[in-house]
């Protein structure tokens, strides 16, 4: 009779490891292969507010350094290791428009880095005022955010401006016990429209998703688990309980004491 009840406990314990495995192993069933991505990477188009860094160079060091003064906007973000860095760049202004010392107001919102860049070249060549310019351009403010059932929940700076979410997820510590790993929500903003979508980080046809990079502005946001909406439920519960206890036995060690 010992045995078999050893026998059956040793065969509940077993199933829930592997219901509890199953839910938190990441790209469960992917097999040795390669990925290709289904859609190209579409560059995403600036905007109002946008900080950007412009540099605009040629064979004549002289001409062209009138071109890149220090801009007067600037200011700190925190980067991946939760420092300060400080970054000096152009504001995009709220008629989307930036400006460059020579060339004027120059329409940037609306528009990709690849195209500013055409027309900043196309300017300078068409008033003669450099020659072969070169002109490099950088998002400064490239942040994703982080949030929920994660170990370190923080707003991360992508100076490389391409970050994947689940290298997102490692720079926030990876996601807690108690984060639903199949159900991660990713919150994006794209030409003044709001989109969600719900991300299963246990299945492998994420390695092969449109949402395994994330864009500027993005927020990921991992979802409490059923335990943990249950531990957090017996806390409040058991919390007063114990207050209330304490400062009863301390009543009652008073007056005996007196």
């Amino acid at each position: 009779m010992g045995t078999r009840i050893f026998l059956f406990t040793s065969l509940v314990l077993l199933c829930a490891s592997c219901t509890t495995t199953n839910k938190i192993a990441y790209f469960q069933n992917a097999q040795d292969t390669t990925y290709k991505q289904t859609l190209k990477t579409v560059e995403v188009p600036l905007q109002s507010n946008d900080f950007i860094s412009i540099s605009i160079s040629s064979l004549s060091a002289e001409a062209s350094a009138i071109f890149n003064p220090i801009p007067a906007t600037g200011g700190q973000t925190a980067n991946a290791s939760g420092k300060q860095a400080q970054y000096v760049g152009y504001l995009i202004n709220s008629e989307g428009y930036i400006q460059l010392p020579i060339l004027g107001n120059i329409m940037a919102a609306g528009i990709t880095k690849k195209q500013l860049k055409e027309n900043i070249t196309n300017t300078i060549l068409a008033k003669k005022l450099l020659v072969d310019p070169l002109v490099d351009i950088r998002l400064l403010n490239f942040e994703v955010t982080v949030l929920g059932e994660v170990t370190s929940p923080t707003v991360i700076t992508v100076p490389s401006e391409k970050i994947s979410l689940i290298k997102a997820l490692s720079i926030a510590g990876d996601l807690t016990i108690y984060g639903k790993r199949d159900n991660v929500l990713l919150i994006r903003e794209e030409g003044g429209v709001r989109k969600t979508r719900h991300i299963n980080l246990n299945s492998s046809d994420f390695l092969n998703s449109e949402y395994y990079y994330l864009k500027p502005n993005d927020v990921v946001y991992v979802e409490p688990n059923k335990a943990k909406i249950a531990v957090s439920g017996r806390s409040q519960q058991v919390l007063p309980l114990v207050l209330t206890s304490v400062s009863i036995l301390i009543f009652v060690l008073d007056k005996v004491v007196k």
